[in-house]
């Protein structure tokens, strides 16, 4: 049998648990009956007297003390009090724990636009007006400038003063959303949101000018010109519907459509006053000893109107003057505009800190024995003692870069001696540089009608004896012609863009003119032009000697002569044009002239082989390009016969009479080969039309060729021949690539009907 006090303790927890039931279920006790005869265990935990009177017995027990809950206001709670926490329960009721606010979805939009749109008939396209007037109208009999088929600009008629009105008008076409909505996409949506973004754009660009009392309204126009309101955007009938964004009105008894890509958004501007500069301070300007000077730069005065385009231009003039006039510290800062709208007036404030200033010091090179100090000084454009400039400093880091020598460099100032009274400081400048390769390996294959197949190979070494001493050597095989040649450069010889050339080849060709062997040399001082600085004046001068063993034509029953010759060939010429491989505008103009004495088989003959070249170019338009040439040439002093056939004029191929052969226009022997002469005449014109293709890469240009070779000194137009034809240019970051094809329109017998022509470059 268990243990007393466990027995109690138990009957306790279940009197607990069976008092409150006891009392509901007390009027039922004379219905419920136990029998005597029971577990002993059972009947000690229930007596008998439970049994017989089970209030009493219940009433006895230590769960009667307790107190019963109201199960009736449990089970039918007063919802405008808070819930009576249940015993025993030791968990927290939900009224007081406070739950997180949700935050709501950012709406769309294009999404929001289009239910406004449908909500209220498009009010964001009804005419806006500035200030909130709802009566605005639309400017009367404004000057309309039209931007694109969809976005027009209204101003008022007759502003003698608004002089800036096709400047506003080209700067809104640039940045406006409407004038780049694709065609297509534009509905109500799009032109409403784009609409206010081109709102604030002009508003912004009118202020850039100075007009910040500007009014602007924008409308939408319809086809017939007036504004569209609401009632033209809705359905018309109760119970029609509107096509979210298109504002296309559905559903019967609907209103004709509303079509966007017929509606024109219109912007009326009314520029009102222009506001003035009245302060303007340039940072520390007025102390330098040129002030006036550099506040001139500046170009901005009290009293001019507010231009934010004057006022980055004045800035970067004032930057300029500042290095031209020797501040090599000097920092202009980023200028500061405040306007009181009260006065219409802005103070504009540029903080400038001038630092004094220098002259030129010494050019120090950090890769002395790659390029030297000496080197670097001599092809810089300034002496040390001279006054500071910053283009020569930019112009010496682009020289350096010309070499080819270097792929980077930096000129690192440093203050040699600092500005005293009355007397400039010194700067001089740290070269460095990162060397780039200095070995070609270079190949070329190629294939005409007048040359055959050509095979050219070369190897250079850019700086085989420091500084800028080129050692080259090429070899050519082909069907015509056999060349192996050295050459030595020395670029930057003693001055800047100077070079020292000696050349020593031995070739052999073969033409329809002559057959050549020769053995030459050649040494030239030129003054050179280059991509990064086209010069306007170029010359050479040079000494040659060759031996050369020719025969007139290419049969082999033609008697070889041997010519040993000397010349002096001379060469000036001036550039006038804007481009050196692709010019538009401008002319050039050449002369060469090479004195020689010739002598064959004891004959001696002295004569000048002269040249003039002479080209112009013009844009009649964006896209059209006309270009002109004209040469002469004369060998006066010696007759055709005693000067060697490959020092006489010939005219034909692609730079020269296109259409016709190499060297095929001119003087014929008995075997129809040509035989050269001592005068020649070129006249070519053509036109170089841009077109659309590959994004306007690609240009087409017809052209006519005409020229002749006489057989005397003086040029003339006997004979001539007349090639006509029409090229294709592809442009490229080193020139246009030309494929031309012309035809002779008066050819000579044996001549080809058809000539092709590839090269880098223009004809002329």
């Amino acid at each position: 049998m268990p243990h007393r006090s466990s027995i109690t303790a138990r009957l306790d927890l279940l009197g607990r648990v069976l008092a409150p039931i006891s009392l509901i279920l007390a009027p039922l006790n004379a219905a419920i009956g136990q029998s005597r005869d029971t577990d002993p265990a059972l009947e000690e935990l229930i007596p008998d007297a439970a049994l017989e009177n089970p209030q009493g017995w219940s009433r006895e027990t230590a769960a009667a003390g307790v107190t019963v809950p109201d199960l009736a206001g449990l089970l039918s709670p007063d919802l405008t009090k808070p819930l009576t926490q249940i015993p025993e329960i030791a968990m927290d009721w939900p009224d007081g724990n406070e739950l997180a606010a949700v935050t709501p979805l950012t709406p769309d939009p294009d999404i929001d636009l289009a239910q406004d749109q449908v909500k209220t008939a498009s009010a964001a396209l009804d005419a806006s007006a500035p200030d909130g007037d709802s009566a605005f109208a639309q400017i009367a009999g404004a000057d309309i400038v039209r931007v694109n088929r969809q976005v027009q600009l209204a101003f008022p008629p007759g502003l003698a003063d608004f002089t800036e009105r096709d400047t506003v008008a080209a700067r809104f076409a640039g940045l406006s959303s409407l004038r780049a909505l694709p065609g297509g996409e534009d509905n109500l949506a799009q032109l409403s949101r784009r609409g206010r973004e081109d709102l604030a754009r002009l508003t912004q660009i009118m202020r850039l000018f100075g007009y910040y009392d500007a009014e602007i309204a924008q409308s939408i126009v319809g086809p017939e010109g007036a504004a569209v309101r609401a009632e033209s955007l809705t359905a018309g009938a109760a119970g029609a519907g509107t096509e979210v964004g298109t504002g296309t009105a559905r559903g019967a008894g609907a209103s004709a459509p509303f079509d966007p890509k017929k509606v024109v958004v219109r912007f009326d501007v009314v520029p009102g006053p222009r506001y003035s500069l009245d302060m303007i301070a340039l940072g520390d300007i007025d102390a330098a000893r040129d002030g006036a000077a550099l506040r001139a730069a500046f170009a901005l005065k009290h009293g001019d109107p507010v231009d934010s385009d004057r006022i980055i231009e004045g800035r970067a003039k004032l930057d300029a003057a500042l290095g031209k006039a020797g501040y090599a510290y000097a920092k202009v800062g980023e200028p500061a505009l405040v306007i009181d709208h009260a006065a219409r007036t802005g103070d504009l404030d540029v903080p400038v800190t001038t630092g004094g200033i220098y002259a030129f010091g010494v050019v120090r090179s950090l890769l002395p024995d790659y390029l030297s100090s000496r080197h670097l000084q001599r092809i810089a454009r300034f002496d040390p003692g001279e006054a500071y400039q910053r283009s020569l400093v930019d112009d010496l880091r682009k020289a350096i870069l010309a070499t080819g020598l270097v792929s980077s460099v930096t000129l690192e100032p440093r203050e040699a001696a600092k500005p005293e009274a009355g007397k400039p400081g010194l700067i001089d400048f740290d070269v460095a540089m990162v060397k780039a390769p200095q070995r070609t390996i270079a190949g070329l294959i190629g294939v005409s009608s007048g040359e055959g197949i050509r095979v050219e190979a070369s190897w250079e070494h850019r700086n085989f004896f420091p500084p800028e001493g080129l050692v080259r050597a090429r070899a050519v095989v082909g069907t015509r012609e056999q060349l192996l040649g050295f050459t030595i450069r020395k670029s930057n010889f003693r001055a800047r863009d100077q070079a020292l050339t000696g050349d020593l080849y031995a070739q052999t060709r073969q033409t329809d003119a002559f057959n050549s062997r020769t053995l030459s040399a050649l040494v030239t001082l030129e003054k050179q032009t280059t991509l990064i600085f086209q010069k306007p004046w170029t010359y050479s001068f040079g000494i040659e000697v060759l031996a050369t063993s020719e025969r007139e034509s290419s049969s082999p029953a033609s008697a070889r002569a041997t010519y040993f010759i000397g010349a002096l060939p001379l060469r000036a010429a001036y550039d006038g044009s804007d481009d050196l491989f692709d010019p538009k505008r401008g002319f050039r103009i050449s002369l060469r002239a090479s004195p020689e004495n010739s002598t064959q088989d004891g004959a001696r003959s002295t004569y000048i082989r002269t040249q003039l070249d002479a080209s112009g170019y013009k844009a009649v338009s964006d896209a059209v390009v006309l270009a002109g040439r004209v040469r002469l040439g004369s060998i006066p002093g010696a007759e055709t016969a005693s000067i060697a056939p490959s020092r006489r004029l010939y005219s034909g191929g692609s730079a020269s009479v296109r259409g016709f052969a190499y060297q095929a226009v001119g003087p014929r022997d008995a075997n129809n080969a040509p035989s050269g002469g001592r005068s020649l005449t070129e006249i070519a014109l053509e036109a170089r039309i841009r077109t659309g293709l590959l994004g306007g890469l690609v240009s087409l240009v017809p052209f006519v060729d005409a020229g002749t070779v006489g057989p005397v000194a003086t040029p003339t137009l006997k004979g001539v021949k007349v090639g006509v034809g029409v090229g294709v240019r592809y442009e490229t970051s080193f020139g246009p690539i030309r494929i031309d094809l012309g035809t002779p329109l008066n050819p000579s017998k044996g001549d080809s009907r058809i000539g092709v022509y590839v090269a880098l470059g223009q004809a002329f």
